[in-house]
């Protein structure tokens, strides 16, 4: 999709999370920013600009990206690729990243487990993209969630896509596009308060300051509820200023900085209702969904739980434009984010729930701080050689990662005291409040403890050096081919302290691999193309810097990089007057061969098999004048060909079959999703709004025994211009109180999706 936003900026931002305290200054100086633009509000009425509607343009219109790799507009792009423009950032009340990609089909939201921390954790066409999240083109480490206030756009790419940023998931990557200074001045504003306790409130300045030079600031303040979750919630706060050098003229500098601080209680979710299929307990053998409890029910303890993070980013971008319209750019970036949380798992995996109707409420911890250093230098523009146009971009890219995470110790211990195991036959003060009841826990029993750091800390550094290269080879008015590749020298090491009761550990990658794209691109008209694509993607041992599932291990520092490859065929039609409306269709099927998997011998090996195939479809733009539209469908097949071994002995004697789960679905992937967001403006000043979101059923492991319910969600806005520089916007989310499952990866619990919300919102200009 092509999508023309207004006041569409190359930007720069950062990510990150929810903080313990908001701040008094932070507060006071938010609410500096907002009261004077409702003080000096001007009386006239005229059409409501803070609500613009989402606009499409032709083939020339780029994707924003400051550090963008692509050569061709996004019409002629042989990729599928959604942006999700600032104007429905606003219209759906999205204050996060995940709120953001709602919008968009084909994308899950999987929950957190022991080794996968609490965070954005996507999944792109059936395959984990935690780490595959991007600001302004350059690859943002760390577990963190991501808040939306510095945000221009975000922008989905899918397919396998390690030619574009190196080591990556089979499945996509997502591109954060920040807001940086314009040349221009004005003074935005918002103040929103809600159910929940929902209160926020940005601002965004913009001032020329002279010498051919802009400053602009982003600054934000949060705090909500969950609606329909008992204890959970949180507050945050951010600032993000930046400085652009050089608005016109050849040589430009973009000087920002990004800080995010958060305290929140992270959820809990459901455990689900355990499937027991042989044994003595058979006859209590559950339906596999999660068990059907009151929506609010909360597993954690209210004195234990907590998620502080805290991020700050600094970067620094610098571009020169030479004779003949080549331009040379090289950005540094130093980035900072902490991830510390006791957050409780409600855990199955003893049976507890269907056995004795109870919870063992495991604690899951973190302490962790990941440190990066990326710098990249290109060259881009175009050429022509023998009457063949060319658009290129190549260049370096180096980058460091260091990684420190440990774990919390709790005396007295989370084992249930009576079993001296995780085992509850019982729950309450006996157990220490480590075991409680399935049905109506209490998140405020007084549970005593002292916590403690543990000494196993374990240190990771990634380093990173590539080169990469991008043609779009343009033959003929008709005739395109696009034309890519990347080096990557990968080198990871993982070493974790000794202590009195866990030895030592290192362990080792040094990987290198090429990446590779290829699109052929057919113009029948000049408002839309066809094409045929290849893509492949690799994903060496460690690639998450140890911070997640991919996590460096003794057992997989061997093995080669997962490679997939997809091929797609696709087209992308810009119509109606003006080509105001994007129409996009692609289908495709995706690969991986070497999976890793459990081996004949009960060692980890390259020896399996994943396969996707599917149906995208997109639109996005204006039917009418009034009547604006935004959203897809996406149809997934995805089957597990290839799963290798399972030990059915014991540990002593393991026996190892084939796997049973060989033709099972993806865990985490809906055979059907779609998504519409469409506005349409009643009178110049009123404008009403409505979306859907809607899934099939998802499993939460490769057993398919575990799984969620399809949903359909809906959720409605309505805004009304007082003035040309106040307006009022009202947003309800989960209209009809849908409950529904939102996270689903781990086979224990699944994340209970918010209830019915609403907030109400003063957009102000000044």
């Amino acid at each position: 999709m092509t999508i023309k936003k207004n006041n569409t900026p190359n930007s720069f931002i950062t990510s990150r999370k929810h903080a313990r305290t908001l701040p008094t200054p932070a507060l006071a100086m938010l609410a500096s920013l907002a009261l004077p633009a409702v003080a000096h509000a001007a009386p006239d009425v005229t059409p409501d600009p803070s609500i613009p509607s989402v606009q499409v343009t032709g083939a020339n219109q780029q994707p924003t990206s400051a550090n963008s790799k692509f050569t061709a507009p996004l019409l002629d792009t042989p990729k599928s690729v959604t942006i999700v423009p600032s104007e429905v950032i606003a219209q759906t009340g999205a204050t996060s990243l995940t709120d953001a990609l709602r919008t968009v089909p084909g994308i899950t939201i999987g929950a957190a487990e022991g080794g996968n921390p609490v965070g954005d954790n996507m999944f792109i066409r059936g395959y984990n993209a935690q780490t595959d999240t991007y600001i302004d083109g350059i690859r943002d480490a760390g577990s963190q969630s991501r808040e939306i206030f510095a945000v221009e756009q975000v922008e989905v790419v899918k397919g396998p896509n390690s030619a574009l940023g190196g080591r990556s998931s089979a499945g996509g990557g997502v591109n954060l596009i920040t807001k940086t200074a314009q040349s221009y001045d004005f003074n935005h504003a918002s103040v929103g308060i809600g159910t929940d306790k929902y209160r926020r409130i940005t601002g965004d300045i913009n001032r020329n300051i002279g010498s051919n030079s802009a400053f602009r600031l982003n600054v934000m303040a949060h705090e909500n509820d969950v609606p329909g979750r008992d204890v959970v919630g949180g507050k945050r706060w951010g600032i993000a200023p930046t400085v652009t050098f050089g608005l016109t003229g050849p040589t430009r500098a973009i000087v920002s900085v990004y800080h995010l601080t958060s305290h929140e209680i992270p959820d809990t979710g459901i455990p689900f209702n355990n499937p027991i299929t042989t044994g003595t307990n058979v006859s209590k053998n559950g339906n596999g969904t999660p068990f059907n409890v009151d929506r609010s029910t909360f597993y954690g303890l209210a004195n234990r739980d907590f998620r502080d993070t805290k991020s700050d980013i600094a970067t620094i971008d610098l571009r020169h434009e030479l004779a003949g319209g080549i331009t040379l750019r090289n950005v540094t970036r130093y980035g900072k984010t902490n991830n510390d949380y006791v957050w409780t798992q409600p855990d199955d995996s003893k049976g507890n729930t269907v056995l004795y109707g109870t919870v063992w409420r495991r604690a899951n911890t973190r302490v962790t701080e990941t440190r990066t250093l990326s710098n990249v230098s290109s060259i881009s523009g175009n050429l022509d050689t023998a009457g063949i146009k060319h658009a290129y971009n190549a260049g370096v890219e180096f980058d460091r990662e260091t990684t420190d995470r440990a774990a919390y110790v709790f005396t007295p211990g989370t084992n249930n005291p009576l079993t001296n195991t995780f085992t509850c036959p019982t729950s309450g003060a006996a157990t220490l409040y480590n075991c409680t009841t399935l049905v109506d826990p209490n998140p405020y029993d007084p549970w005593v403890y002292t916590r403690t750091v543990s000494g196993a800390l374990t240190h990771v550094n990634t380093k990173t050096k590539a080169a990469y290269a991008f043609d779009t080879i343009e033959f003929n008015p008709q005739w395109q081919v696009n034309l890519g590749a990347r080096y990557d020298d990968f080198q990871t090491t993982l070493n974790t302290l000794a202590t009195s009761s866990t030895a030592a550990v290192a362990a080792h990658v040094d990987s290198t691999f090429w990446s590779w794209q290829t699109g052929l691109v057919y113009k029948p008209a000049s408002n839309g193309s066809i094409y045929l694509a290849y893509a492949t993607s690799a994903t060496p041992p460690g690639n998450d810097g140890g911070d997640g599932l991919d996590a460096l291990t003794v057992a997989v520092q061997n093995l080669q990089p997962q490679r997939s490859k997809n091929f797609e065929l696709g087209t992308k039609w810009d119509v109606m007057p003006g080509g105001r409306l994007s129409l996009t269709a692609a289908v495709f099927k995706s690969t991986m061969n070497n999976a890793r998997v459990t081996a004949p011998d009960g060692t980890t090996q390259n020896v399996g098999r994943k396969e996707i195939q599917g149906v995208e479809l997109g639109f996005s733009g204006k039917l009418s004048s009034q009547w604006s539209v935004f959203g897809g469908y996406t149809y997934l097949d995805a089957e597990i060909a290839d799963n290798g071994y399972l030990n059915v002995g014991t540990t002593a004697k393991p026996v190892y079959v084939v796997s049973p789960y060989n033709g099972n679905r993806f865990p985490t992937t809906p055979k059907h999703s779609a998504s519409l967001w469409t506005t349409y403006a009643v009178t110049k000043e009123l404008t009403f709004g409505m979306g859907l979101n809607a899934m099939s059923m998802v499993y939460a492991n490769v057993n398919n025994n575990k799984w969620t319910p399809g949903y359909t969600r809906f959720d409605a806005m309505a805004s009304y211009a007082l003035n040309k520089d106040v307006s009022l916007q009202l947003n309800v989310q989960n209209l009809t109180d849908k409950l529904y499952f939102d996270k689903v990866s781990s086979p224990h619990y699944a994340g209970v999706g918010p209830g019915r919300s609403a907030t109400l919102s003063a957009n102000v200009k000044f």
